[in-house]
């Protein structure tokens, strides 16, 4: 079984990579800026943090990036940027990237405020959909209705997705956050249900076009997790899981603990097991801790917990 944590490409070095290693990390996933929509050819920059994760015994195995609005929008320059995301797949495929996860979600995510402190003062990303809608969100230049937004998804899947498929890379849709399927600030939001991603699978079918199982996400669906990951499990669609937990409702939920929230965690990987997925698992992002050291120790925690895990529910 594997394990995936991530770090932003600014944050590569060899003192973070020992780190990873150190605490159990198998796969690294980089969080890749927007800058990267320019086009240019970066091929020895992926060469070169493959390179670098090697060293330290890890796989450059993911990219996480956030869709361009030019793209999700339709904006003029769609097919310059669209072309600039296909150079993108087979640079990264030349460095032995697999997966890339990304997003469909024009105006981004909403949080209000993390309030109460949690556990040993930790501070928990928290969502409060009537205090949002006190003062709600309004974006005038990204408003957008559900049929253009599905239009533009399969724009962008028709030439995407051949070049993904050529150079055996799976592109891993994560959910809105939170999944309201509901225009917030303006946008349509596509992507907020299990049927909203039948929907997507249908729009062009293929290997490539896959999910990006964040639990904490599908929990805040307000449904059943563990028939969630059986659902689309056995669909082969899970590329990677966002193995987190939350507490809440759908419209008012908190991030907490990984061991602390409503999801009964080893039930949850059980399920993942009998459905037949084998990884890679990935933290995503924990409670923001009280100390100098909370960022790592955060890491540290959960990954440590994911390996136990493992041990206990694959052997």
């Amino acid at each position: 079984m594997t394990i995936q944590d991530q770090m932003p490409l600014a944050e590569i070095n060899d003192e973070n990579l020992a780190f990873f290693k150190a605490i159990g990390v198998d796969y690294l996933t980089v969080n890749l800026p927007l800058e990267i929509s320019d086009g240019k050819d970066r091929a020895e920059t992926w060469k070169s943090v493959r390179d670098m994760a090697a060293k330290h015994g890890l796989k450059f195995h993911n990219v996480g990036t956030n869709m361009w609005n030019n793209i999700s929008l339709a904006r003029r320059d769609r097919d310059e940027r669209i072309d600039a995301w296909c150079l993108m797949l087979r640079q990264l495929a030349e460095a032995g990237v697999e997966t890339i996860g990304y997003n469909w979600k024009p105006v981004g995510n909403f949080r209000t405020a993390s309030v109460p402190l949690g556990r040993g003062g930790a501070k928990y990303s928290t969502f409060d959909y009537d205090e949002l809608m006190q003062k709600p969100p309004h974006h005038p230049d990204k408003q957008i209705g559900e049929e253009q937004l599905l239009d533009n998804l399969l724009y962008f899947f028709q030439r995407v997705l051949p070049v993904a498929e050529e150079v055996g890379i799976r592109m891993a849709l994560h959910p809105d956050d939170p999944p309201i399927p509901e225009p917030i600030g303006g946008a349509a939001r596509i992507v907020s249900s299990l049927e909203h991603y039948e929907r997507i699978f249908a729009l062009y079918p293929s290997d490539s076009n896959a999910m990006l199982f964040c639990q904490g996400c599908v929990t805040e669906m307000g449904i059943d997790p563990y028939e969630a990951i059986r659902r689309i499990g056995r669909q082969n669609k899970i590329v990677y899981v966002h193995f987190r937990n939350i507490r809440g409702t759908p419209k008012k939920f908190q991030e907490v603990f990984i061991d602390e929230g409503q999801v009964d965690m080893v039930r949850a990987m059980e399920t993942y097991k009998e459905i037949g997925f084998n990884g890679p698992y990935m933290m995503d992002h924990t409670p923001g801790m009280p100390h100098p050291s909370g960022k790592w120790s955060g890491h540290a925690f959960v990954n440590g917990y994911i390996r136990a895990l493992i041990q206990k529910v694959y052997g």
